[in-house]
């Protein structure tokens, strides 16, 4: 089979949560209403797809968030350690590359991450071993609509008026 064919990535709507309606519009500060949409994630990698690319389209107003669930060998896989390493970029915006998994069949045959944030492009990598090896997750999409934050609003933020600390008081009598 083809690698591509092999490459299991999928997206299905989860869940879609639009604020408003009779719930209580969730806003932020001179923000419009918020839209957070919620995707499955898969991918399997093997000996025929050693790796997989998540990458998104850049949108406005929009932050995509990919928060791994599960890392899991399938019943097809032999007795070898498969490590899994993202490879994502730091604060600086440098390139790393980091295991964050070492499964074997008859010993850790799967890893739950709970929900293990990255931010997109992330390249998921079988640095060992042939898998198969199912990775897990959802797909976040937070989006504002009706942005008007402007540079006067953020400087507000940024310097917050600070109050006086007063002395406590003390209390009188026991309890």
């Amino acid at each position: 089979m083809a690698a591509a064919e092999n490459s299991l990535a999928f997206q299905a709507q989860e869940s879609r949560a639009r604020t408003g309606g009779s719930m209580k519009a969730l806003s932020l500060r001179g923000l419009g209403p918020v839209t957070m949409d919620s995707f499955f994630f898969g991918c399997e990698l093997s000996e025929q797809a050693r790796s997989y690319t998540f990458k998104v389209e850049e949108e406005d107003d929009t932050e995509h968030v990919l928060a791994l669930t599960m890392l899991s060998l399938t019943e097809d896989a032999k007795e070898e350690c498969n490590v899994v390493e993202v490879v994502a970029r730091n604060y600086d915006n440098e390139e790393i590359a980091i295991p964050v998994a070492n499964l074997k069949l008859s010993c850790q045959p799967m890893l739950s991450l709970g929900d293990f944030p990255l931010q997109p492009p992330v390249t998921f990598r079988l640095k060992s071993g042939s898998g198969p090896v199912h990775v897990t997750g959802r797909h976040q999409i937070v989006s504002m609509e009706g942005s008007e934050f402007s540079e006067e609003d953020e400087s507000e933020d940024r310097n917050p008026e600070l109050l006086p600390i007063l002395p406590a008081k003390k209390r009188q009598g026991r309890l």
